[in-house]
């Protein structure tokens, strides 16, 4: 079985590579077909080819620069063009993301069998609405459209798409966090915390509840909580004057963590905390999953799905009360903490393995091949 998977703007490398690598395991001729990612290290290829062939120019300047953004967008074309002109080699195209979907649906080059993971594409969007009329096209050239859960089966269901092309495949725990050989220690003044360690980790957006989180923890005195990570669209002024309420030390840490440097703040933290107020599933979840962290989450997307395996406890989305509630009770009692944690790595193990994962989806390819 040969594959090409796609990811033109190298959105979700540790995703693409873990699942390249997991294929690549179980048996398959495996190409990664992205760019290069530019805000830090990504995990080595294990078996399988990468090729950098989208965005050579942009690739290269400053994440997150204007100059960078535009001519990223005016090389999309000419990359997707290029990509559809040399066709593709294999028996499965399964793309991970497609950033302009008015512009990639037209350009998409022939393949026997083509799928897509939708990674949040209908995040935002009231349940019922359609889509986009590009999204729509892009989804429609698709014989198959992986999601990774049973909400956003439901999701893409009530957006038009049809059930029979869709197939819930769960996202893998990130193990290999937990097996870096470069592992970085924590920065000097979190090394030095004594006490209770609450960890909100991941880019900080909107939907992730970080203001949530802030106004449940003045109700949560006996820890410390690390915001960790590179705030895109919110308001860092607001999220400080919060902060600054609070009975407890909150700590900042407002940047990009790369691979290196992540399994020190997962180690060191007592509490996993994910106050999203939309979501259909999060790297985060799945990175404390593979570190065997006690979770508390909002009840959102498909983040139940992961707590019925008694991996994380649940609340209510936009509710700080709640909140605070369960994060001083798990705080209180370190059993159930123990319980949450031992059901996170039997997870992490089991269903959530990037084994499972890949074999799940080569039934899916071997399905479309027939």
């Amino acid at each position: 079985m040969r594959v090409q998977i796609v990811d033109p703007p190298a959105y979700t490398p540790p995703y693409d590579r873990a699942l390249c690598a997991a294929l690549a395991r179980a048996g398959a001729e495996v190409e990664l077909v992205t760019s290069r990612f530019t805000y830090g290290p990504v995990p080595a290829a294990e078996g399988y080819r990468v090729n950098e062939r989208f965005y050579a120019r942009s690739g290269g300047r400053r994440p997150g620069s204007r100059t960078g953004r535009g001519l990223k967008l005016a090389e999309h074309l000419v990359d997707m063009a290029r990509y559809r002109r040399e066709g593709v080699s294999g028996d499965v195209v399964h793309y991970q993301w497609l950033p302009v979907p008015a512009l990639d649906g037209p350009l998409l080059p022939p393949s026997p069998a083509r799928v897509l993971t939708a990674h949040g594409v209908l995040r935002g969007e009231a349940s019922g609405e359609r889509p986009g009329r590009g999204l729509r096209r892009v989804l429609a050239k698709m014989d198959a459209i992986v999601t990774l859960s049973d909400h956003g089966a439901t999701r893409l269901e009530q957006a038009g798409v049809e059930r029979e092309r869709i197939r819930v495949i769960p996202h893998g725990a990130f193990d290999y966090l937990t097996r870096l050989p470069d592992e970085e220690p924590l920065p000097g003044e979190l090394a030095n915390v004594e006490g209770p360690v609450i960890l909100c980790f991941g880019l900080i957006r909107p939907y992730k509840g970080v203001d949530v989180l802030l106004e449940a923890f003045r109700s949560v005195p006996e820890a410390e909580l690390w915001i960790v990570g590179r705030p895109f669209g919110v308001s860092m002024e607001r999220l400080g004057e919060l902060a600054s309420r609070a009975s407890g030390e909150v700590r900042f840490v407002p940047e990009f963590v790369p691979d290196p440097a992540v399994p020190a703040y997962f180690r060191r933290a007592d509490l996993v905390v994910l106050p999203h107020r939309d979501a259909e599933q999060s790297g985060v979840l799945y990175a404390a999953l593979a570190f065997a962290k006690p979770i508390v989450m909002s009840d959102v997307g498909g983040f139940g799905e992961v707590a019925a395996h008694g991996a994380g406890r649940l609340v209510p989305p936009g509710d700080p009360a709640a909140l605070a509630r369960a994060l001083n009770e798990l705080l209180a009692e370190p059993e159930s903490r123990e319980r949450l944690a031992a059901a996170a790595g039997k997870a992490a193990a089991g269903p959530y393995s990037w084994d499972t994962v890949a074999a799940r989806t080569l039934a899916l390819y071997e399905e479309l091949s027939r």
